[in-house]
């Protein structure tokens, strides 16, 4: 078969305007020249500096505003957005720490603490008998008091007695199963999917209702391969970017 072939200028001409005005856009924010926290102009100053007509600028907005790029703020202008938080992927995530070593301050929220009664699936998941009791736990987690992730753990209660009477605001969850209770994450299988914040998850981190989160379902393992928590944590969309390091598939 044939390809027909163009000239690579031709096709510029396919990519809408107000597509590459925001690539345009994105490009200033990545190189700092549009720094966080910066007021864009009014519509029509902006449009007129770029050469464009407000409806195209609008659509570009649009796009800027659902990667999280920029806030609008009703009545006050519109902002570009502070950056986003890298999350490796590849790696047994620890927000404390890994907060921290961005420069942040982490803190938690107790949203609800309870014991259940482990379903079949769940049972599966942590290797434990049907009917196990398993501590259930959401935690609202912020970084500089701004709301970011909601965090949610079941938690077999026969490995870790007693876990109730530890302050699970003001120390790591994985920080006490490793000093409290000598138990220490070898390994987990993630995967990860994005989801629309239900009513319920937007008041908690003070976002719009149907706002992109990013799902993260977790069985973390000890040493022994043994599971020690199923986790399915929900970070906020226009907060973070999940990063991996990939090879060559060796063929």
């Amino acid at each position: 078969m044939e390809i027909s072939q163009r000239h690579p200028s031709s096709y510029a001409f396919s990519i809408p305007l107000y597509i590459r005005l925001a690539d345009g856009l994105i490009a200033k924010i990545e190189s700092g020249e549009l720094a966080p926290g910066k007021q864009l102009p009014p519509e029509r100053e902006l449009s007129d500096s770029l050469g464009v007509n407000r409806m195209t600028l609008r659509r570009a907005l649009q796009v800027l505003e659902s990667q999280g790029l920029i806030l609008r703020k009703h009545g006050v202008g519109t902002f570009i957005a502070e950056p986003k938080i890298d999350r490796q992927m590849e790696v047994v995530f620890r927000f404390t720490t890994g907060m921290l070593s961005q420069g942040f301050i982490p803190g938690a929220k107790m949203i609800s603490f309870e014991e259940i009664t482990a379903e079949s699936v769940l049972a599966k998941d942590l290797a434990i008998p049907i009917s196990s009791r398993v501590y259930s736990i959401l935690r609202l987690r912020s970084i500089n008091r701004e709301p970011v992730m909601i965090e949610a753990y079941k938690i077999p209660v026969h490995r870790f007695p007693g876990l109730d009477l530890f302050d699970l605001e003001s120390r790591s969850i994985y920080e006490i199963m490793e000093g409290e209770y000598g138990v220490s994450i070898d390994r987990a299988r993630q995967s990860f999917e994005p989801i629309t914040a239900t009513p319920f998850e937007a008041d908690l981190l003070k976002i719009e209702s149907g706002e992109a989160l990013m799902m993260e379902r977790r069985i973390s393992y000890d040493g022994m391969n043994q599971p020690v928590e199923y986790g399915q944590d929900r970070y906020r969309g226009d907060r973070f970017r999940f990063v991996t390091e990939a090879k060559p598939f060796p063929f």
